[in-house]
């Protein structure tokens, strides 16, 4: 694995030891990036089941200002900061080791909103569209924010969840990866 474009490009990232996390390829990785950027001016990104880290570092290399990353694994948090710490990104970024619903919590109590939030939950936990009801309700999403989910090809996402809309979903073999944003009326 490693950072596929922008400042950082070329660094390798480590993956989390053990099979509890399931790196998103390089290809999967691009091609995200293509569809929502490919680069940045700035921005507060939120990588909520972050693993190894690598869709948040990739972002920062591309361009967001600061990333805040989220897992409940404590081997991934370490790996998250290893990672950091090697591609120089450590000052640009908040690491918290919480679940998923602690974490969108403990977000909405500090009133943020993010142009950029990446779903990528182990496949057999996913609980997607909870999450992005919440981000809605709550607004964790600025107006022209995306949130970027990656998710098993056989689960079907919804066309809307509360005031997001899905505006693309592309499958690579076996992973999906669909973007919602706000409703443009």
């Amino acid at each position: 694995m490693r950072v596929i474009s922008g400042e950082k490009k070329g660094l390798s990232i480590k993956p989390v030891p053990g099979v509890s996390t399931r790196p998103t390829t390089d290809k999967v990785k691009e091609s995200i990036f293509n569809m929502i950027g490919p680069y940045f001016n700035g921005g507060l990104a939120l990588d909520l089941y972050a693993g190894s880290g690598g869709l948040g570092i990739e972002s920062l290399s591309r361009g967001v200002e600061k990333v805040i990353f989220v897992d409940q694994d404590r081997k991934a948090v370490q790996t998250i900061k290893e990672n950091l710490k090697q591609c120089g990104l450590s000052e640009q970024t908040e690491v918290y080791r919480n679940d998923s619903d602690r974490a969108l919590k403990a977000l909405i109590k500090r009133e943020l909103a993010f142009s950029l939030i990446f779903l990528d939950p182990p496949y057999a936990k996913q609980k997607l569209s909870s999450d992005i009801s919440i981000i809605s309700d709550h607004g964790l999403l600025e107006k022209e924010g995306m949130i970027v989910c990656e998710h098993d090809a056989k689960v079907e996402m919804p066309d809307k969840i509360n005031e997001l809309t899905r505006i693309r979903a592309e499958t690579y073999g076996d992973t999906t990866i669909t973007i919602f944003e706000h409703d443009k009326d």
